[in-house]
């Protein structure tokens, strides 16, 4: 069984909506701080959107605060990306991460496949 799946991206034009899933086996979604995760083509490193701890609080990039938002559900064992008024540069393939600690750190974390989010102009 495959610990995290991502799930939800699609193509959508900018300002539109998307929510990504990421459906959670063997983790603890009380215990474990889970985040998304973004990386371009150019990009060199996963980049940060979000994360949240245990006990529910969120912390965001600035690039996206405001128009993002991590939630879980806990009987679904499943961590959401609510994505509005999206952007082109918010094109990329999208990861969700789960760690024993917070902050994550990438190195320490494991990682769902990756799911595409296109957003065009």
């Amino acid at each position: 069984q495959v610990p995290l799946v991502e799930s939800g991206g699609r193509a959508v034009e900018t300002g539109g909506s998307l929510r990504l899933s990421c459906q959670v086996s063997g983790f603890d979604l009380t215990r474990h701080c889970f985040g998304w995760f973004r990386q371009t083509p150019a990009g060199t490193e996963r980049e940060h959107v979000g994360q949240i701890k245990p006990d529910g609080t969120t912390a965001y990039e600035n690039s996206v605060k405001g128009r993002f938002t991590i939630y879980k559900e806990i009987a679904e064992n499943t961590l959401y990306l609510q994505m509005d008024r999206l952007k082109p540069e918010d094109t990329a393939i999208y990861y969700c991460a789960s760690s024993r600690t917070c902050p994550i750190i990438r190195s320490r974390a494991d990682w769902g496949q990756g799911t595409q989010v296109t957003v065009s102009s």
